[in-house]
């Protein structure tokens, strides 16, 4: 019985490295027409790694023939396929290169973008990979408006800017939650000057607003005016262009104790639906007659 079954585990080990024998002599082999229908036959039962493998030693063979821009279109493909995008992509680049009119550079186009696409990073990462995934894919568009791919390429736009505009959102907000306020109104802000379609807009006007109001609270008496009345500035701004957002009770709020803050520094309140004119006006009013009063203290 024991016998039996070391024949069996031998006629096993024998079988596999017949296999494994048959794929070496044949990836080394000079049979480019075994090695062409092989190619093909682990590309169809899905064994990726090794039809790469075999189509590009195949591309030695076949350079300069017919045969050439099937090979090396198929080689991207196969690493495509087992996802090796940073080879794919390197495959598909010099496909396109030296055949820009064979009926498959159509369709490697695309793949390139979609490599370069799935070589991106999270947002918390390096985005130099999303910053050139998004040149290339917006570069195709111009280029062939008419492309099958367009929908799939504008996702992927979407997708990139998306993480790009979370990237600079959560860069802001990381000073607002050290508790460093100025710093977050300016991080903040910088973010929209950057990029005004931020789609986190109004969440960045209302941490604007915070930082203002938090940095006004936590200022020296004799910095505060000046400081709550940046955060009305901020309030009116938001509420001018977000009047239903659900930021807008906390922010009333705030503002309420802003107002009251203001008052006991002197300043007539500020009337929440002033004209943004009138509230530059007396703003201004204000910021002169607190320079004449330290101009006096000297």
């Amino acid at each position: 019985m024991k016998l039996r079954n070391l024949f069996v585990v031998l006629t096993a080990i024998v079988a596999m490295t017949s296999c494994k024998s048959q794929y070496e002599i044949l990836l080394n082999s000079n049979d480019a027409d075994a090695k062409y229908e092989a190619a093909f036959q682990y590309f169809n039962d899905r064994k990726f790694s090794k039809a790469a493998s075999l189509f590009e030693s195949l591309s030695v063979l076949t350079d300069g023939t017919e045969r050439d821009d099937t090979v090396r279109y198929y080689w991207g493909l196969s690493n495509y396929k087992f996802k090796d995008y940073y080879t794919a992509e390197t495959n598909f680049d010099q496909f396109i290169t030296s055949y820009p009119r064979s009926p498959f550079t159509s369709e490697a186009r695309y793949l390139r973008l979609d490599c370069l696409y799935r070589q991106t990073l999270r947002y918390e990462l390096d985005q130099t990979p999303t910053y050139k995934a998004i040149n290339e894919i917006s570069a195709y568009i111009l280029e062939y408006p008419s492309n099958t791919h367009m929908q799939s390429c504008r996702d992927m736009l979407l997708e990139l800017n998306a993480r790009l505009d979370r990237k600079a959102y959560e860069g802001a907000k990381l000073y607002y939650k050290m508790e460093d306020y100025l710093a977050s109104r300016v991080a903040f802000k910088n973010v929209l000057k950057d990029d005004a379609e931020n789609i986190y807009r109004e969440d960045i006007l209302y941490y604007i607003a915070m930082s203002s109001y938090k940095y006004a609270h936590q200022s020296i008496p004799e910095k505060q005016k000046e400081r709550y009345l940046a955060f009305v500035d901020d309030y009116l701004n938001f509420v001018g262009e977000l009047p239903e957002s659900p930021y807008r009770k906390e922010l009333d709020s705030v503002y309420q104790k802003a107002q009251k803050a203001l008052g006991r520094h002197g300043v007539t309140e500020v009337d929440e639906d002033m004209s943004e004119k009138d509230f530059a006006k007396e703003r201004r009013k204000v910021l002169r007659e607190a320079k004449k009063s330290q101009e006096t203290e000297k």
